[in-house]
């Protein structure tokens, strides 16, 4: 005789249930047109506009759960152009295009070779945060984007050490295909920029930022603005090549005019290379990122 199980589920799952209502489900009743199917397996009524709400709850717990079961708890972000390639990439560009006699060619690939060390900074980077926080009592994990050029740099960097990274990649026109170093499980697609900013800074350690376009500079100054009006707790916000974005921005100008106090300008700190980004985060954090204690020894 079976006997029972005191822990045993009461009612079946929500994937029993869908086999279940599949399997079951009368000829008359397949039909596109048809209200029969399970509203959890119904694609159609849960891609209505009604359901908005729904679907971002979705966006957000997703995510969430995953790297919860992942074991997932403290990461680096690192933000940056897609459009950044990486140096020998971009000294084919230049052999190439000196090869076509392209001038207009050239031109933009020795402009690529210029921008390129911010991939191998990105890429070192990424590496150094794998290895050196691999014995800390909490691993630190690279986050990106998801997608090529700086955040692929980053991905890149982690998959080096044999480390996992994550992806939070969004579905976009242009630039939406993940990285191929980015860890399977642990790569996301977003439908809302919102939620996808939310996932950068739920558990984000740290903020490093490298030179890019539009997303980028969404990136930054949403981050930069949360901190500043506290909503969020202050982090290090590192942006990589001062000169970069000092020409970009005129820092000095929104202290000066009053658009910011001069004090939001320790929100921030320029870095040049990926063993200085490091070590501005061991002096932030000091005994908070100290390894882990070595384990007793067998008596």
């Amino acid at each position: 005789m079976n006997k029972r199980t005191l822990t045993g589920r009461n009612f079946p799952t929500a994937e029993q249930d869908a086999v279940v209502g599949e399997a079951l489900s009368p000829s008359r009743y397949e039909g596109p047109e048809s209200s029969y199917r399970l509203a959890f397996t119904d694609t159609a009524f849960l891609l209505r506009e009604e359901m908005r709400p729904v679907r971002m709850q979705l966006e957000l717990l997703k995510p969430e759960l995953i790297q919860n079961e992942q074991g997932i708890e403290s990461t680096i972000v690192i933000f940056g152009s897609a459009r950044v390639v990486a140096s020998d990439v971009a000294q084919r560009m230049v052999t190439d295009a000196r090869s076509a006699a392209d001038a207009t060619a050239l031109a933009i690939a020795q402009r690529h070779v210029e921008m390129s060390r911010y991939y191998d900074e990105a890429r070192r980077f990424g590496a150094i945060v794998t290895q050196k926080s691999r014995a800390l009592e909490t691993p630190i994990y690279v986050v990106t984007g998801g997608g090529p050029g700086i955040m692929e740099a980053g991905n890149r960097g982690a998959f080096d050490m044999g480390g996992k990274s994550i992806g939070l990649n969004i579905v976009l026109q242009h630039e939406q295909a993940p990285n191929p170093y980015i860890t399977p499980e642990l790569c996301f697609q977003f439908h809302y920029f919102g939620l996808r900013k939310m996932h950068f800074l739920m558990r984000s350690v740290a903020l490093v930022c490298f030179p890019g376009g539009f997303g980028t500079l969404d990136e930054l100054f949403e981050a930069l603005t949360l901190m500043q009006t506290g909503k969020s707790r202050r982090r290090p916000v590192l942006l990589f090549g001062r000169e970069f974005w000092t020409r970009l921005i005129n820092f000095d100008l929104l202290v000066e005019t009053g658009m910011i106090s001069a004090l939001d300008l320790q929100l921030f700190r320029f870095v040049e290379t990926a063993e200085e980004a490091w070590s501005v985060l061991e002096a932030e954090y000091g005994f908070e990122l100290r390894e882990s204690p070595p384990p007793a020894a067998d008596l």
